[in-house]
C-alpha cells in the first residue's frame, strides 16, 4: 500500500521549461533510457513523489511510441535499443544487426562520431548489456559478452560510464581490452570518483563504475546524476560540432522483472536526478535537445485502488516480463515538437536525425 501525499522521493523545483529561451536547431542530444519503463511505471514514481512534483510532468512535449520488435509484438532491450539506434526494427535478441541477414546497421553514435560530433553513453549496467550495445556493436546475440567488449575497439566514441571491468580484462580469450582501449588514446579508470579523468577534454576515457553489475539505487549507487552531468560539460568540450549523449536508467528493467516495488520506487527517484541534471544542461545551454524514453514496459505493472480511498494505490505486477504497452516519450528543447503523436519506436531515430537536420 502505497500513499501518493506522503511518500515524496524527488527534488521539488521546477524548472519552467516552456519559458526557456531555445535555438532552432540543436547542437547536442541528450537521449535518456529508463529500461522496462513505461506509462504505469512513470504514473508510480508520479503518485510516490507527490503530484505535480516529478520531472516527467513538466515536459512540454509527450508522445507514445509502439516497441515491439520485427518477429514479436513483445519486445526486449537488444530489438528496442536497435530500433533507437539505427532507425529500423530488427529480431528480438539481435544487436545492431538487421533482418533476413542479420546485416550490421550504423547507429547514430557511429553516424554523428564520423560527422565530427562527441559521443557517449552512460549507464548503470555493465557495457555489454543490450541497451549500451546497440549503440556501438553488431552482433545477432546480445548474449555474446565478451565479443561485445571487443566491438568496443572497433567504434569510436569519446567517453564511456558504465560497469563491467571484467569483461574487458578477465576474459577467456586474455586478451586485455583495456590494453587495446589504452593503446587507441583512451585514458581508462575505475570507481565512482571522477576526479582523475581527463574533464579538460583532452583525451577520450573509458571509467568503469565496478568490476560487473553496479549496486541498486537503494543499495548505494548513486553516480548516475552526477556521471550525467560530467559527461555533458565534458563532451560539450571535445567537439564544436556537437555532442550526442545515451544514457540509461538500466534498472528500472530489473525492479520489475523480479516485481520489486520497493527497488523500482528507488530506481524512478534516482531517474528523475538524473534527467534533472540533463535539463539543467539543456536549460544553461540552448541548444540541447532532451529525449526521455523506456524501450519496452516490464512487468505489466497496474496501479490498483486501496479499497475505496483516494489516498492510496497499491503497486500490482501482472507478469515477470515484458509486455507490449505503448511507451511514452518526452522531449524538451530545439526539435521538441518533432516527438509528439504516436509512432514507432524507430522514428526516435528519424526525428533526432531531423532535429539535427542531418
Amino acid at each position: 500500500m502505497w500513499s501518493f501525499s506522503s511518500c515524496a522521493s524527488a527534488p521539488k523545483e521546477d524548472f519552467s521549461l516552456k519559458t526557456i529561451p531555445l535555438a532552432t536547431r540543436p547542437k547536442n542530444i541528450i537521449f535518456l533510457i529508463g529500461d522496462g519503463m513505461a506509462t504505469a511505471q512513470v504514473s508510480a514514481h508520479i503518485y510516490w513523489s507527490g503530484i505535480g512534483k516529478s520531472i516527467f510532468e513538466q515536459f512540454p512535449v509527450v508522445g507514445f511510441h509502439k516497441s515491439h520488435a520485427s518477429d514479436y509484438l513483445v519486445t526486449d532491450s537488444a530489438a528496442g535499443a536497435t530500433a533507437f539506434a539505427c532507425g529500423e526494427k530488427t529480431k528480438v535478441g539481435a544487436i545492431g544487426v538487421l533482418p533476413p541477414d542479420e546485416r550490421p546497421c550504423k547507429t547514430i553514435l557511429e553516424e554523428l562520431d564520423a560527422q565530427g560530433m562527441a559521443t557517449g553513453m552512460v549507464t548503470t549496467c555493465t557495457a555489454t548489456h543490450a541497451t549500451p550495445a546497440s549503440f556501438i556493436s553488431h552482433l545477432e546475440l546480445r548474449a555474446l559478452t565478451e565479443e561485445i567488449a571487443a566491438e568496443y575497439l572497433k567504434t569510436n566514441f569519446d567517453c564511456l560510464i558504465a560497469g563491467g571491468e571484467q569483461l574487458f580484462n578477465q576474459r577467456y580469450d586474455k586478451i586485455n581490452l583495456l590494453d587495446s582501449l589504452r593503446a587507441k588514446g583512451y585514458v581508462v579508470r575505475r570507481g565512482t570518483n571522477f576526479r582523475k579523468l581527463p574533464l579538460d577534454g583532452s583525451k577520450p576515457f573509458v571509467h568503469f563504475t565496478h568490476e560487473m553489475e553496479p549496486p541498486t539505487a537503494s543499495g548505494g549507487r548513486t553516480y548516475l546524476p552526477p556521471a550525467t552531468k560530467l559527461a555533458c560539460e565534458f563532451l560539450q568540450k571535445r567537439s564544436d560540432k556537437g555532442f550526442f549523449l545515451m544514457v540509461e536508467g538500466s534498472q528500472i528493467d530489473w525492479a520489475c522483472h523480479t516485481n520489486d516495488k520497493s527497488w523500482l520506487k528507488a530506481e524512478m527517484a534516482d531517474f528523475d536526478l538524473t534527467i534533472r541534471e540533463a535539463l539543467r544542461f539543456a536549460m544553461q545551454n540552448g541548444e540541447t535537445l532532451v529525449v526521455v524514453t523506456g524501450d519496452h514496459e516490464c512487468g505489466g505493472l497496474a496501479l490498483a485502488s486501496q479499497g475505496n480511498s483516494k489516498k492510496y494505490f497499491t503497486p500490482t505486477f501482472s507478469t515477470r516480463v515484458h509486455s507490449a504497452t505503448m511507451v511514452p516519450v518526452y522531449a524538451f528543447g530545439p526539435g521538441a515538437s518533432l516527438f509528439s503523436g504516436v509512432y514507432e519506436n524507430t522514428e526516435i531515430y528519424n526525428k533526432m536525425r531531423e532535429a539535427l537536420g542531418r
